[in-house]
């Protein structure tokens, strides 16, 4: 589904499989959508469903075995599936951040944080060293760091986890890159702390002008801090649309189960409603939709074809139930 004209990202078809002793095996399968500049796209499912590899192959840190084996990515016009490992970390660096759930795999312990922003900021912009380091404590101020020009010589292990994961924000942004990968940001940490980390993410890009894909498992977070929603489930996106419509009206059965699951304070309702069952593992995947044996309105036809996209209303939905429905 196109959300402009000039996307910042496009992802056309992609599929990303393991090679293995018995064969390939596909974790993703054919994913397509695109992402506006400024827009935070939420991809949330299961684990497993894929979200993780598909920010992992964006950013071209995809390892073997596994390998994009169909579709394109194309980022700013240009496609980039295709670069090699130095153009990719080149550009990796400069036009794409990146946001991991422990900021203690994305900091070096041996090198200050001072050391990691300026090294940062001077590999991918034209800075001398005064002036990289005037904005390294420019950028910990920016992200609630107190006494940024104390702190900046100060290692990771001398932060609480809060304030690594600030850290590793302002690390991701420091070059003013166009998207930043965001994979689970806040799962490590209080729920305080996660409501002040995702207010910071939002209004850091917000000021910066990045687009967002935020993956995580979280409906509340998805809620709070989307534009857009994109549903996987056994390496496929079921729905995708703006957050509101998928929040509040879902259409596929799977998206709707993940909403009624959430708590809501003042429901008054007794039990939360589960999904039946299991994702099915990447080795005995169903026929068909791989959500059918799950699903309480599966159809014969769900038992045999794969669904494919339909648009429905402002987003689109892989469901029979929808197949031939206006748009």
């Amino acid at each position: 589904m196109t959300t402009q004209s000039n996307p910042v990202l496009s992802v056309r078809d992609m599929s990303i499989c393991f090679d293995t002793r018995h064969g390939p095996l596909r974790a993703v399968d054919g994913i397509t959508f695109e992402l506006a500049p400024g827009e935070i796209l939420g991809m949330v499912g299961e684990s497993g469903a894929g979200k993780s590899l598909t920010g992992t192959a964006i950013t071209g840190l995809l390892e073997r075995p596994g390998r994009i084996d169909r579709g394109e990515i194309h980022f700013e016009g240009q496609r980039i599936d295709k670069l090699s490992a130095e153009e990719m970390r080149r550009l990796r660096g400069r036009k794409i951040g990146a946001i991991f759930q422990d900021p203690l795999t994305s900091l070096n312990p041996l090198m200050t944080v001072g050391q990691q922003l300026v090294q940062t900021i001077r590999t991918h912009l034209k800075f001398g060293q005064a002036e990289a380091r005037k904005r390294a404590i420019d950028f910990l101020a920016e992200v609630g760091i107190p006494a940024p020009e104390v702190r900046i010589d100060q290692y990771p292990h001398q932060f609480s986890g809060g304030m690594r994961q600030r850290v590793v924000i302002a690390l991701a942004l420091c070059a003013e890159p166009s998207l930043v990968i965001a994979d689970e940001p806040t799962t490590a940490l209080d729920v305080s702390i996660q409501a002040q980390i995702l207010d910071l993410l939002k209004r850091m890009c917000r000021d910066h002008g990045a687009a967002v894909i935020l993956v995580t498992h979280d409906m509340g977070v998805i809620a709070e801090t989307t534009d857009r929603v994109a549903v996987m489930y056994s390496g496929r996106i079921v729905e995708i649309g703006p957050v509101e419509k998928v929040v509040g009206d879902p259409h596929h059965p799977y998206s709707s189960g993940l909403m009624q699951s959430i708590p809501r304070v003042g429901s008054g309702v007794d039990r939360l409603t589960q999904i039946d069952g299991a994702m099915p593992r990447l080795t005995d995947l169903p026929r068909g939709c791989a959500f059918h044996p799950r699903c309480p309105h599966a159809l014969p036809v769900c038992k045999a074809t794969q669904p494919t996209p339909m648009p429905v209303g402002s987003g689109q939905v892989s469901c029979h139930l929808f197949q031939g429905e206006p748009a």
